[in-house]
């Protein structure tokens, strides 16, 4: 079974991931997210100008000539100004909310009562994300609205290419398998990294052992360096050779996906140009929209991949903390019995933590 198979749905995790953003900074997030699908609207029409700016010259029409002009330089100095703004808004959301996100986190971890939290294997596995990149949790709000900024620019790119002919809409429909593809490999990758994740903890605890000063002198007096450096290099190994086959693996799918998409765009131009016989203008727009749609394409899967193989991954996990976190505080809370009328014997018994074979406990008697 993977070790996310029973994390909270991604839906879910999202949505209790915004509650928590707006309770941080309800004003800054709202804020965000309308100048960050602003932004997107003026670099989504260059297509258009440039349409209408071709049409223009060919039919002598200053009109044409003088929108395309102030359309041009109007989206550059809307689009430059929108993204500085932008970017000042985010960076200042993430610093307030890092700190309410940080505490949260923390106060998760340190309320539960109990030690199966920090001594089970798959839950350090599952947390090592949160205890070592909290930070992944306020990157969350800003890829989801540079997701949604994407979406509205390959929107707008779409209505453009059907403006010409309304079977141009196919190019949007071949682009779909790298998008399913690209979250399908963010997603397999995540679990490869997750199951090597205890090798890639010993690796990191002897590459600290090596190369740090307070082990330092009994590194060097127990003549150990050189056998922690292969021990460091074999426990690495066994966590990315699996990584590496399977980013191997769905790297052939993503690029038979890009493949697809890339022969509908060729056919695309071909049937403008030779089927309808369009003019300069349509095929300059089918070309600038069509060059567009696989910038913005390429710009989505990718943001979607960070999306769903890191950002969304750590709010899934949060989403298990904190539900983790309050079944202990609801069986914390109920009432001990006075006198203990029925137990529980048990006879020669021995444990070992998963993945080793050495005994922590041997034939005890309970």
């Amino acid at each position: 079974m993977s070790p996310s198979a029973d994390l909270p749905s991604s839906i879910n995790s999202l949505w209790r991931s915004l509650k928590l953003g707006y309770r941080a900074e309800p004003m800054l997030l709202v804020v965000s997210f309308v100048v960050t699908m602003a932004a997107a609207l003026p670099d989504a029409l260059f297509a258009l100008w440039l349409a209408l700016f071709a049409k223009g010259i060919t039919s002598h029409d200053d009109t044409f000539i003088a929108i395309a002009v102030a359309g041009l330089g109007s989206s550059t100095a809307a689009g430059w100004l929108l993204r500085i703004v932008s970017e000042r808004l985010q960076r200042r959301f993430r610093d307030k909310a890092t700190i309410t996100i940080e505490a949260h986190v923390a106060e998760l971890q340190a309320s539960v009562a109990g030690i199966e939290l920090h001594e089970r294997p798959e839950y350090l596995d599952r947390l090592s994300v949160l205890r070592d990149q909290v930070f992944t949790l306020n990157h969350l709000y800003m890829s989801i609205f540079g997701v949604m900024g994407w979406v509205l620019r390959l929107a707008v790119t779409v209505a453009l290419l059907i403006s010409i002919h309304p079977a141009l809409a196919l190019l949007a429909l071949f682009a779909l398998p790298t998008v399913f593809v690209s979250s399908w490999r963010a997603a397999k990758e995540r679990v490869a990294e997750e199951r090597g994740a205890q090798h890639n903890r010993l690796a990191r605890h002897l590459f600290q052992l090596a190369t740090t000063a307070p082990p330092g002198k009994e590194v060097r007096v127990a003549g150990i360096g050189a056998k922690l450096v292969a021990d460091r290099r074999a426990a690495w190994q066994q966590w990315y050779g699996p990584v590496a086959r399977v980013r191997w693996g769905t790297a052939f799918w993503q690029a038979g996906a890009w493949a697809l998409f890339g022969g509908a765009f060729v056919a695309a131009i071909v049937f403008v140009a030779t089927g309808l016989n369009a003019s300069v203008g349509d095929t300059l727009l089918v070309l600038a929209a069509g060059s567009r749609l696989s910038q913005y394409l390429n710009a989505t899967v990718g943001e979607v991949g960070f999306l769903r193989g890191i950002w969304l991954d750590a709010s899934r996990r949060l989403a298990w903390l904190e539900d983790y976190s309050k079944a202990v505080s609801e069986s914390a809370d109920q009432p001990v019995p006075d006198r203990l009328e029925q137990g529980i014997r048990f006879e020669d018994v021995s444990f070992a933590y998963p993945g080793t074979t050495r005994l922590v406990l041997e034939n005890v008697n309970l």
